[in-house]
């Protein structure tokens, strides 16, 4: 071991690259990338009789696409009238999500949790209904391709917001480390 002076001791802290806490219901799917010397190819969703290959719970009724401005935060939201589960992948660029369990009834109410969400790394995140739900675009800014099982009504639309930083303003907080 390395003997280091006592301030330095005292301010370290080591990060850890472990899953965060889990919620309940929510899943993430790392995909696979197939490189080629002409590029890249990855299998978004497979579909069997209408359901979802390795996610049969979860039965899409609309596609949709979000671009992220880099460094934009877009949080928080959640889909209290009626359930509605969302299925994501970012297709470019990189998104930090933080996920909060509302649930009142849920044996993970009030974890939060990060997910890194990257087109380098492509997974599927599936986040049920009443987790608080947002995310910040990375540097280049990112594109999210989302399912959702419920379909979205702009005459009544299923989206209720709190304020960016209603879990905390820490959360979004740039990573200086």
């Amino acid at each position: 071991m390395t003997r280091l002076r006592e301030e330095v001791q005292l301010a370290l802290s080591f990060q850890s690259y472990a899953p965060g806490p889990g919620i309940a219901g929510v899943q993430v799917v790392p995909l696979r990338k197939y490189r080629g010397e002409n590029g890249a190819f990855a299998e978004i969703l497979r579909l069997e009789e209408g359901r979802l290959d390795g996610l049969p719970d979860f039965t899409p009724r609309q596609l949709s696409v979000s671009w992220g401005d880099p460094g934009r935060v877009n949080a928080f939201h959640l889909h209290p009238r009626q359930p509605q589960n969302e299925l994501w992948c970012v297709l470019t660029g990189q998104l930090l999500v933080w996920l909060v369990d509302v649930r009142a009834d849920s044996v993970s109410s009030g974890v939060r949790r990060a997910v890194i969400l990257s087109s380098e790394a492509p997974s599927l995140l599936l986040i049920p209904s009443g987790v608080a739900h947002g995310y910040r675009a990375g540097a280049q800014g990112a594109t999210l391709l989302y399912a959702m099982d419920a379909q979205f009504n702009p005459d009544d639309p299923n989206e209720g917001r709190l304020p960016w930083d209603h879990f905390g303003a820490d959360l979004w907080a740039e990573d200086r480390g």
